[in-house]
């Protein structure tokens, strides 16, 4: 690699990066009993599968089957671990426990009342009684004879599936025989009562079978996992969640998920609508087509979110060209010649294509693997060429990242802060240099991340100087001229100083943009209005000077 072509921004946008936000929070575990109590909650927009939050249970390896349904459910907090931090995924799922998971993840709208007696097996204390009772009446659960409920009782898949067909009034299309004996080999042990609710509930894409996709088990025990699957898909036939990326393994177990033939790296990106900004840095740098050929490669792709965590100067200065060397190196860092799926890694230093190593530390107790500072919130994205695990930080090589922090936090702040600018005052209206058109200087010194002094003057017959403290809006992004900029707002008050006969100071208040040209220059706008002997009006216009 060829060495950098501006370390003054690289010392910047290394800061920057370094200071970034991680976007994974923990989850809180709790017993199935506490954890199923709560009253239902409306249902929020959909959100993109698996959730950002990242669950992990002991128990749940990063290349179990049904890992994406259990994140998923778990940050919606629709299922829960336990104490010891394990999801115990094959232990059978009772009909009191499926009822308190039907009240977590729907909607449950009454169709039905239930007898104010209730369920004679159900005490008004029971721990689910009030979902028991909510999953009943809006038509999901059914009783048994002797107005018995049985809540104990392990939920076998059929009735699992029949009540997940029921309460969403799902109904088959067409052929039922047909649609059974074309996706199960043990479609004839289908309980008769179940056919209907299960063809209906196979021809939605909500049946979900391990490890044989046409094997439904239909008379087994519905297991933790699968009623995450099932769940799961059920709630993205309620438009609630995203379906799963056709390249994520548990879509194979789908049935009639009809899994699309994975494409290479970039193309699973590009598909994907969480790396925009990573396919286009990739682009940027020329490395799409380098990242398309067969391989093998293992990338560790930073979301859209871990982007959005930097400063957005910073970002739109990665891709000028005179940096695409510093972007070159950042993006090379994330790369790994080699197929390394989440069950060969191990902790320790791996190579990159940058020719320096990440640090990846595999917690196996927790489930967890992390990369340098980064988390690992998605393993084992497969691709025809590679494999993909996504990252909620971007890496930084150790090369670029030389040099004491507080060094690059000055350095940061002298490029986004200050400068000294010449132009000239459009008068208003007034009796000093400030009311008539005059040539003008100005300058800004930040205080804090915040506030700046703005020293300045008119000059002119009246010269006036004008001395605020204004306080900085974070730079914002817009779009000026077809091409993404950022400005930067102020607004603020102080003193101005008449020059005339005498010395006269006033009131002044000021208002204003600062617009970026590049590293070094930038341009300001702003209407100041001062109030000495009378009330003077003008805008200044300059370019500036950035340090």
């Amino acid at each position: 690699m060829r060495s950098l072509s501006s370390w003054s921004f690289t010392s910047s946008a290394l800061v920057a990066l370094g200071m970034m936000a991680t976007v994974t929070s923990p989850i809180i575990m709790s017993a199935p009993v506490s954890a199923q109590v709560n009253a239902p909650t409306p249902a929020p927009a959909p959100t993109p599968a698996p959730a950002v939050t990242t669950p992990s249970f002991a128990d749940v390896p990063a290349d179990y089957w049904a890992l994406p349904f259990i994140q998923g459910l778990a940050a919606r907090n629709v299922i829960a671990g336990f104490p010891d931090g394990t999801f115990r995924p094959n232990q059978p799922v009772t009909r009191a426990e499926i009822a308190a998971m039907f009240q977590k993840a729907f909607t449950l709208n009454p169709v039905r009342q239930l007898p104010p007696e209730g369920f004679r097996d159900v005490p008004s204390d029971y721990w689910a009684a009030s979902a028991i009772k909510a999953a009943y009446e809006a038509g999901f659960l059914a009783g048994y004879p002797n107005n018995l409920f049985q809540p104990n009782q392990t939920v076998s898949k059929a009735d699992a599936i029949t009540a997940v067909a029921s309460g969403l009034n799902l109904s088959p299309s067409g052929s039922v025989e047909q649609t059974l004996s074309t996706n199960y080999v043990d479609a004839a042990q289908i309980p008769s009562y179940a056919i209907n609710q299960v063809a209906a509930a196979t021809q939605a894409n909500i049946v979900v079978n391990y490890p044989d996709v046409k094997t439904l088990n239909p008379q087994g025990g519905l297991t933790r996992a699968e009623a995450a699957a099932l769940l799961y898909q059920a709630l993205v036939r309620l438009g609630q969640v995203q379906p799963l990326p056709s390249n994520v393994a548990a879509v194979s177990y789908i049935v009639g998920g009809n899994p699309q033939t994975t494409g290479d790296i970039v193309s699973i990106a590009e598909s994907s609508g969480s790396f925009t900004t990573l396919t286009s840095l990739l682009k940027t740098a020329g490395l799409a087509d380098a990242l398309r050929q067969p391989g093998p490669y293992t990338v560790f792709a930073p979301t859209d979110q871990a982007f959005a965590a930097l400063p957005p100067d910073v970002l739109q200065q990665l891709q000028q060209p005179e940096n695409r060397e510093t972007l070159i190196k950042i993006l090379r860092y994330h790369v790994v010649s080699g197929d390394l799926p989440a069950s060969k890694l191990t902790s320790g230093e791996v190579k990159t294509l940058e020719d320096e190593s990440v640090n990846v530390k595999v917690d196996t107790a927790n489930n967890q693997i992390a990369v340098n500072n980064a988390s690992v919130i998605q393993p084992d994205v497969k691709a025809t060429n590679g494999v993909v695990h996504v990252i909620n930080q971007v890496l930084i090589p150790p090369e670029l990242a030389q040099g004491e922090q507080k060094e690059g936090e000055e350095a940061a702040v002298r490029v986004k802060r200050n400068y000294i600018a010449v132009g000239g005052n459009i008068g208003l209206g007034g009796n000093t240099a400030l009311g008539s058109g005059n040539f003008a200087v100005t300058s800004k010194f930040g205080i804090t991340n915040n506030f700046s002094i703005r020293p300045g003057a008119v000059i002119g017959d009246d010269t006036v100087f004008l001395v605020p403290i204004t306080f900085d809006f974070a730079f914002r992004p817009t779009d000026i001229g077809g091409g993404d900029a950022v400005i930067s707002p102020y607004i603020g008050a102080g003193v101005a100083i008449g020059t005339d006969d005498d010395t006269d100071i006033g009131l002044l208040v000021t208002g204003g943009v600062d617009y970026p040209l590049s590293s070094q220059f930038m341009i300001t706008g702003s209407v100041n209005a001062s109030f000495v002997d009378d009330t003077d009006v003008g805008v200044m216009l300059g370019i500036g000077y950035r340090f």
